[in-house]
C-alpha cells in the first residue's frame, strides 16, 4: 500500500533575518488526515516556518533556499494574487492569542462572514446562514446570540472557537494552529483540541500544530518535529519519539516538562504555634451588574497558608481566582469574611490603611505587559526602591545588583529594555522588582504559563531557591495543574466562586474528593506521559 501524497512538503528550507540565520535546512511533510507538531523553545524557528508557509514573513526576512509545496504547488513561486486565493481556501490559520486576533469593533458574525465574502459568491443571507452553521459546528452554545456579539462579550475558549470556525470555513486541506490552547484552562483546552481532532477527521485535512507543550504534542500529534536553534534536533512518530528520544535536546525537554517528569515538593514541617502568613476565612465578594444589582462572585472561601509554604489556587476562567487575588492585594474589599496577614486583619483598620498589605507583592502573568516598555531594567527595579526606602542612589544601585544576582541575571542587562530581552529574563526582572520591596508573601498570577518548558523549569527552580533562602510564602495561581502539583504544598480548587476542595496538594491530586476535581485531572494533557519514560 503506497503512502498518500503529502498536503504540505517543506524541503531544505533556510531563512535569514538580515545576517542571522533563523531556519537552516528544515525538511518535513504533513500528511492528509494527520497532525504534525512542531515543538521547541522560543526562538527555535517554529513560527518563522509557519509564516513562511503562508508567505507572511516580515520584510526583514529572506528565504535563502529550499522549497514549500502545497498539494504539489510551489508556494514560494506563487504570485500575490495566487496566494490570496490559497490563504483561507486551501490553508486555514488559527493564531495564538484569541484576545488580539479578532477585531474588537466588529460583531462575530461579520468576522466569520468576511472569509465567505472574499472567497465565495454567496449572497448576504447565504453568508449569514453559513456563518451560523460554522458557529454551531465548532460547538458554540448559542450561535444566534454569538453572531451579533462582540469579542469582549465572549470567553477565551469561545473566541478560540470563533477563530477555528474562520479557519475551517472553506474546508481547507491544511490548518496551521499556532499555540491554539496556550492561554486556555485545562478543560477548555481539551475541548478545543477535541474539536480540532473531530474537524480533521471529518474533513480529512492536515493539521500543522505549533506548540511548546510537549504533553499536547504527545497526545494529539501523529508526527513530531523537534526544533532547536533553527535546525531539526529530532523527528519521528509521536509514540516512538516520546517513548525513546534519541536527541539529548529532546531528552532535556522531556526532563524539564512537569507532565513527563513530575516533581513533588518535599513536605515542610510547620510549628503548630506559628501564626500563619495568610489566613482567609469565609471570604465573600460581590460585584455590581449592569442593572445595578449586586451578585456574589466569591462565596465563603477559606484557606490558610503557613509561612514558607506555597498555596496553589486552581480554577477555570471566571471561577473567581483573579477576584480572590485582587482581594488579597487589598484592591477589592469583601462584603463578609476576613483576610489576616501575619495575624493582622487586613481590612480592619482605617479606610485607605494599607499597612498589612505592605508585606505582599504581586507578580503578573505576562512579563511584557507588566513591565513599562519605556524604562530600562535598572529603572524598573529602582522604582520600588525609591517608593519604599529613603536611601541614596549609591545604596539603590548596590541593592539593584544584589537583586539581579538573586534572580541569576547579569549586570549587563541593566540598560536594556524589556523588548531587548527574552521572556524568561523579563519574568526574572519582574521577580526582582517584586523582591525589591522586601515582601514576606509573593502572589504569583499564572507566573510561568507563557514560558517554554525549559525556561519554566529554571524559573520554578529559582522560586524554590528563593523560598528556601528567604523564607518566602507563595500564593500560586495557575491553570497548569502539572506545574501546580510540582510547586504547591496546599491547594484550593475554585469553581463558580466556591471552593470545591481544599487541603494538602498531593492528597488532592492522588485522591480527589469532588467530581469537578476529577474532571480537571482527567483533562490534563499527557497525564500518563511520565509512565513512558
Amino acid at each position: 500500500m503506497t503512502s498518500p501524497a503529502p498536503v504540505l512538503d517543506v524541503n531544505d528550507l533556510a531563512i535569514f533575518y538580515g545576517d542571522r540565520i533563523a531556519v537552516n535546512g528544515i525538511s518535513f511533510t504533513a500528511l492528509p488526515g494527520k497532525t504534525t507538531a512542531l515543538i521547541g523553545e522560543s526562538g527555535s524557528g517554529k513560527s518563522t516556518i509557519a509564516k513562511a508557509v503562508i508567505r507572511l514573513l516580515p520584510p526583514s526576512a529572506r528565504i535563502d533556499r529550499g522549497s514549500i509545496t502545497l498539494n504539489g504547488q510551489s508556494l514560494l513561486a506563487a504570485s500575490s494574487r495566487t496566494l490570496n486565493t490559497i490563504r483561507g481556501r486551501q490553508i486555514g490559520f488559527i493564531p495564538q492569542d484569541p484576545g488580539s486576533s479578532l477585531d474588537p469593533c466588529i460583531p462575530i458574525g461579520r468576522q466569520v462572514g468576511e472569509i465567505l465574502r472574499l472567497h465565495t459568491s454567496e449572497g448576504r443571507q447565504e453568508r449569514r446562514d453559513h456563518a451560523l452553521t460554522l458557529l454551531e459546528k465548532v460547538g458554540l452554545p448559542d450561535p444566534g446570540r454569538c453572531f451579533s456579539q462582540f469579542p469582549h462579550e465572549l470567553s477565551g475558549g469561545m473566541k478560540q472557537r470563533v477563530l477555528i470556525a474562520i479557519a475551517v470555513a472553506l474546508a481547507p486541506g491544511l490548518i496551521i494552529a499556532d499555540e491554539p490552547t496556550s492561554a486556555l484552562d485545562v478543560t477548555v483546552q481539551r475541548q478545543i483540541l477535541d474539536l480540532l481532532d473531530r474537524l480533521r477527521e471529518e474533513n480529512g485535512c492536515s493539521v500543522l500544530m505549533i506548540t511548546h507543550d510537549l504533553a499536547i504534542a504527545r497526545d494529539r500529534a501523529h508526527d513530531v518535529v523537534v526544533m532547536q536553534h533553527g535546525v531539526v534536533a529530532e523527528r519521528g512518530l509521536s509514540d516512538s519519539l516520546f517513548s525513546a528520544p534519541h536527541s539529548p535536546y529532546t531528552r532535556r525537554l522531556l526532563r524539564d516538562s512537569p507532565a513527563f517528569h513530575p516533581r513533588i515538593p518535599p513536605a515542610r514541617k510547620v510549628a503548630p504555634a506559628q501564626v500563619p502568613a495568610l489566613e482567609v476565612s469565609n471570604l465573600t465578594i460581590t460585584h455590581r451588574t449592569h442593572g445595578g444589582r449586586t451578585s456574589p462572585t466569591v462565596r465563603n472561601v477559606s484557606f490558610t497558608v503557613q509561612r514558607g509554604t506555597t498555596h496553589g489556587i486552581i480554577g477555570e476562567s471566571g471561577s473567581g481566582k483573579t477576584t480572590i487575588l485582587r482581594c488579597l492585594m487589598g484592591l477589592i474589599a469583601p462584603i463578609s469574611g476576613s483576610v489576616r496577614i501575619h495575624g493582622a486583619d487586613a481590612f480592619g483598620g482605617r479606610p485607605g490603611d494599607r499597612g498589612p498589605f505592605r508585606s505582599m507583592q504581586l507578580v503578573y502573568q505576562n512579563p511584557w505587559s507588566s513591565l513599562d516598555p519605556r524604562l530600562t531594567v535598572r529603572r524598573i527595579i529602582e522604582e520600588p526602591l525609591r517608593n519604599h526606602f529613603d536611601e541614596n542612589r549609591s545604596w539603590r544601585l548596590q541593592r539593584i545588583h544584589t537583586l539581579l544576582e538573586r534572580v541569576h541575571l547579569k549586570p549587563d542587562i541593566l540598560e536594556r529594555y524589556p523588548s531587548d530581552i527574552s521572556g524568561g529574563q523579563c519574568q526574572r526582572v519582574a521577580l526582582a522588582r517584586a523582591l525589591a520591596a522586601e515582601p514576606d508573601i509573593l502572589v504569583l498570577d499564572e507566573f510561568v504559563s507563557a514560558l517554554d518548558v525549559t525556561v519554566q523549569a529554571r524559573i520554578l527552580e529559582l522560586l524554590t531557591e528563593l523560598q528556601n533562602d528567604l523564607g518566602l510564602t507563595f500564593v500560586f495561581v495557575s491553570h497548569d495543574l502539572a506545574v501546580v502539583r510540582q510547586i504547591s504544598d496546599t491547594l484550593s480548587i475554585i469553581r463558580h466562586g466556591q471552593q470545591e476542595e481544599y487541603g494538602r496538594a498531593e492528597s488532592i491530586f492522588s485522591h480527589p474528593a469532588s467530581d469537578y476535581t476529577r474532571t480537571l485531572l482527567q483533562a490534563i494533557p499527557g497525564k500518563s506521559a511520565s509512565d513512558c519514560l
